[in-house]
């Protein structure tokens, strides 16, 4: 209380000063037009600028909610486009039957990564799906930009991912502009983003730049989801064993939210591919 009272004192007159400043400056303000209308017009400037500022650091604490909420919205657009799909392929096949009653294949499930591996000769990811989420071994993983992996083993919680930069990993791929040829997709063990295109066909030319797709020549991708592109073919274009090497749509060092695709119909297919090897 005492340095209060010394402060007054010592201050009194400045203060003095700054209470008659106030003063002056409330009486031009209300009694002349232009002068009021320039403080609002600042006042309303130094605000606005403030609730600008404090709400650009809201949002920056809220970005993980909010992408959380847009890659749920985009995985129930992904779900309800691959319905939409199968009530026009029905249509267009069964001119006679009720487009409600569609038989939807594949299911989308939205996830994120927790673990990247990438540097080895065999890579895993770990993501947090697992039983309850209803997923099990050998269904696809992939994101926006394309193919991530397979899920190898699982656990309630958790899932590991055999990555597509794994040594065992063969997945059927085709050329966009040519359904009809298709070979393994593989890796060398070298670059993290270029993966390797083997046993096409001699007739499949392949140019700098094609696209390479998902054949859906098994039960656990579908049809038509991207790889990447190609980048060069390493032998002749007619040769048996020409390998082509593919820059991958996806940097496989920085990926997060991923999707993982249930198949309906998977155990059928397969059934149906024991019974044929009889």
């Amino acid at each position: 209380m005492q340095q209060l009272v010394y402060f007054l004192r010592k201050y009194r007159f400045f203060l003095f000063f700054l209470c008659l400043e106030t003063i002056a400056m409330g009486l031009i303000i209300n009694n002349h037009s232009f002068h009021r209308s320039k403080f609002v017009s600042s006042a309303n400037s130094i605000v606005g600028g403030f609730y600008h500022n404090s709400s650009a650091i809201s949002d920056y604490f809220q970005l993980a909610e909010e992408n959380k909420r847009l890659v749920a919205e985009n995985n129930e657009l992904i779900n309800r486009n691959e319905q939409l799909l199968k009530i026009i392929d029905s249509s267009k096949t069964f001119l006679s039957k009720d487009t409600l009653k569609y038989h939807q294949q594949y299911k989308y499930i939205s996830g994120k990564i927790q673990k990247n591996q990438y540097s080895s000769i065999n890579n895993f990811l770990n993501i947090n799906l697992g039983k309850s989420d209803h997923i099990s071994k050998e269904m696809a993983v992939i994101n926006s930009k394309g193919i991530i992996g397979i899920t190898e083993h699982v656990s309630n919680h958790y899932t590991r991912v055999q990555s597509i930069l794994n040594q065992n990993s063969s997945i059927s791929a085709k050329l966009k502009n040519n359904s009809n040829h298709m070979g393994n997709l593989k890796w060398d063990g070298k670059d993290y983003n270029i993966v390797q295109l083997e046993g096409l066909p001699r007739q499949a030319k392949v140019e700098k730049g094609d696209t390479i797709i998902t054949s859906g020549n098994s039960a656990i991708f579908p049809e038509g989801i991207l790889i990447g592109t190609a980048i060069n073919v390493i032998g002749t274009q007619t040769s048996v064993n020409k390998v082509v090497n593919i820059q991958l749509f996806n940097d496989m060092s920085d990926l997060k939210n991923i999707y993982v695709i249930t198949n309906f119909d998977k155990i059928e297919i397969r059934n149906i591919e024991l019974n044929a090897d009889e």
